[in-house]
Order: C-alpha cells, then sequence, then structure tokens
C-alpha cells in the first residue's frame, strides 16, 4: 500500500477520545474511533443485524453493537461471541503529523 491509496479524513483532535463517529468516505459508511494517539476504522454496518455501529458504545479496544450487543475488536473486526459470527471490515488507517488517514482498501486476515 502507498502513500497514495490514504485518504486524509480529519485531524485526530476532532475525533473524540473513546467514542464512535460515523463518516461517509467516498460513499463507504465508516466508523471511527480514537484510542489515545490511535484511531480504528471500520465498516460502518454490524455484521449480524446490518444496524449502524457507530451508533454503539466503545469500551476498551471493542465497539458494541447497540441492537443485540455483539462486540467487536476495533483492531481485526473480529466479534467476541454471538449473535454476531462474521468480523467486520476494517480499514488501514495512519495518523501522520496529527491527521487521520485512511484507505478505502480493507484489511486482510494477513495484515489485519
Amino acid at each position: 500500500m502507498t502513500d497514495n491509496d490514504f485518504l486524509r479524513v480529519c485531524a485526530l483532535d476532532e475525533l473524540p477520545e473513546g467514542e464512535a463517529v460515523a463518516a461517509d468516505i467516498h460513499g463507504t459508511s465508516i466508523v471511527l474511533v480514537r484510542r489515545g494517539e490511535e484511531a480504528f476504522a471500520l465498516h460502518d454496518e454490524c455484521s449480524h443485524a446490518a444496524v449502524a455501529l457507530s451508533e454503539g458504545d466503545v469500551e476498551d479496544c471493542s465497539i458494541e453493537c447497540w441492537l443485540h450487543g455483539s462486540t467487536f475488536d476495533l483492531r481485526t473486526g473480529k466479534p467476541s461471541g454471538p449473535p454476531a459470527t462474521e468480523p467486520v471490515r476494517t480499514y488501514p488507517i495512519e495518523v501522520r503529523d496529527g491527521d487521520v488517514y485512511l484507505s478505502l482498501k480493507p484489511k486482510t486476515t494477513e495484515n489485519a
């Protein structure tokens, strides 16, 4: 992946600590989460119930779907237990000079 694959999304300071923020990036629904000096990006749809994860709660390094309580790891998108059994897509994200950059090329299990 090259620098050309990444788009500037926002300043890291614009993301509230530990809260889910919905974003539409070139027609793709993304949920962004800031944890300290890191940021995470996942597809903004629960793999179980097809509702927005951005409306859920963030705790530690996971996000919980508000509808049925499935939780997903912010780093890998993997669910921690039922009812969800499938992961949600995660997207490569970098923080550079205080700005958040995202690639719309989803991570694979090899680089998650």
